[in-house]
């Protein structure tokens, strides 16, 4: 895709040559910071280009190395950030897909200055690229830091809805059941303890003061619901005490209790959480702000960064964002075309036949018996979208009628699809 418009490009490319600037106390302060973070020009290209295999611009040397060697170290005559202009790197003129994983890139724990600046430029990137259509976010963590992905901006993900709520017909419908034991919640408790800190607020009349995260989470909370807990006569009464929600409320309601404080934390909160959650055999995970249930079918943050093509990760997130608000007929409508998008990931390269092939290869690992068991299973959904109406909405097509067909079809063409894209080539080497 080419959503991206130069206009973008050039602020980008502006805020690595000229700076940003930010604002401290009593002062505004012009900020820089470097695309290659703490690596030279030539390692950090390495991780996104074969440079040997690309061609020189300087006929004294063979290839694309040699001649950035040449003019980034040995006589650092090139324009600083030279590189997003260079027609070699497809960064000026090329698709999304590259630009955004050369961005990515820049983010990456093993390349940034984690002293430097590069959340600021991070954050502003952001904003930019929102305009276009995409953001970058966390997608998996190394050594406990955050890897960047980028994916289809959609502004309501900024309208965050707590757990309770995004699942509350399962929950009614028992589709989602679980327990948290007295132990565990108490262990909660201590860890919002832990991170328990003050922050700013600013009231209508301008008014500053500080308030606990512990305290701000329930306002966060009765955006949506009263806060109750059972007290002592086991009556279901509303509360204003963070310690008596967490020990004392539906279970469900505690989940949303450690959403609203991850929030607020820049911290290693999310894996003591988990670590909480792995004690007590709880099958829940915290993950980006999101506590997950670790046997749903949906997709992961870190499955979304396998795709690197644009127009199926929208597909993906539009049918995970139809599902999860039970429309159900869209949702596995979506995931039909994202099927059928997925088929032909390698083209124009490969045709649609070859693509699949090179995927249920790549998920088979060449053993013959699950690369036939892949492509039946590719078969039989490609069978069912055509007789079904999922995609199509001729008369002879089988209606669906019953919800729990919806959510069978949903899971089944998920499932392959969320196996397929753990083996895609997201183009580590461009």
């Amino acid at each position: 895709m080419n959503r991206i418009s130069e206009i973008t490009k050039r602020d980008i490319l502006d805020l690595f040559q000229n700076g940003m600037d930010i604002e401290e106390i009593f002062e505004t302060k012009k900020v820089t910071y470097p695309y290659s973070g703490q690596m030279d020009e030539i390692e950090f290209l390495k991780r996104l280009y074969d440079l040997k295999s690309m061609p020189s611009s300087d006929y004294r040397f063979s290839d694309a190395e040699g001649d950035i060697w040449q003019h980034t170290i040995n006589n650092n005559d090139y324009p600083y950030c030279w590189v997003f202009e260079d027609e070699r790197f497809h960064l000026k003129d090329g698709n999304d897909e590259i630009y955004l994983r050369f961005i990515c890139e820049i983010f990456h724990p093993a390349v940034r200055i984690e002293k430097g600046y590069w959340m600021d430029f991070l954050t502003e990137i952001n904003k930019l690229l929102q305009h276009d259509g995409y953001e970058l976010y966390p997608a998996e963590k190394i050594s406990n830091r955050d890897v960047y992905s980028w994916r289809i901006y959609q502004a309501e993900n900024y309208m965050f809805v707590p757990f309770s709520q995004r699942n509350k017909k399962a929950i009614k419908q028992k589709e989602i059941v679980f327990k948290i034991k007295r132990e565990a919640r108490n262990q909660i408790y201590k860890i919002f303890e832990k991170y328990d800190s003050r922050i700013r607020k600013v009231s209508e009349t301008g008014w500053e003061y500080d308030v606990l995260v512990s305290e701000e989470i329930l306002q966060d909370i009765k955006m949506f619901y009263t806060p109750k807990c059972f007290n002592k006569e086991n009556k279901y009464v509303e509360t204003d005490s963070p310690k008596e929600f967490v020990l004392s409320t539906s279970p469900y309601n505690v989940i949303d209790a450690i959403e609203f404080f991850e929030k607020y934390c820049n911290s290693d909160l999310a894996a003591d959480i988990n670590t909480i959650f792995n004690l007590n055999s709880i099958s829940l995970r915290l993950n980006n702000g999101k506590i997950e249930s670790l046997v749903t079918s949906h997709i992961t943050n870190s499955s979304w960064a396998s795709i690197g093509e644009a127009g199926l990760k929208e597909l993906l997130q539009e049918a995970s964002r139809y599902y999860e608000k039970e429309n159900l007929n869209i949702a596995v409508e979506k995931l039909w075309d994202a099927l059928e998008r997925l088929k032909t990931y390698y083209s124009p390269t490969l045709d649609k036949k070859k693509s699949i092939n090179r995927i249920t290869e790549d998920m088979s690992s060449n053993k013959e018996p699950f690369k036939k068991l892949f492509e039946n299973e590719f078969h039989e959904l490609t069978k069912i979208g055509n007789n079904f109406r999922i995609r199509h909405h001729e008369t002879t097509k089988v209606d669906i009628e019953d919800n729990r067909h919806y959510h069978y079809f949903y899971k089944r063409c998920l499932s392959l699809i969320t196996t397929a894209i753990r083996y895609l080539d997201n183009g580590g080497v461009i």
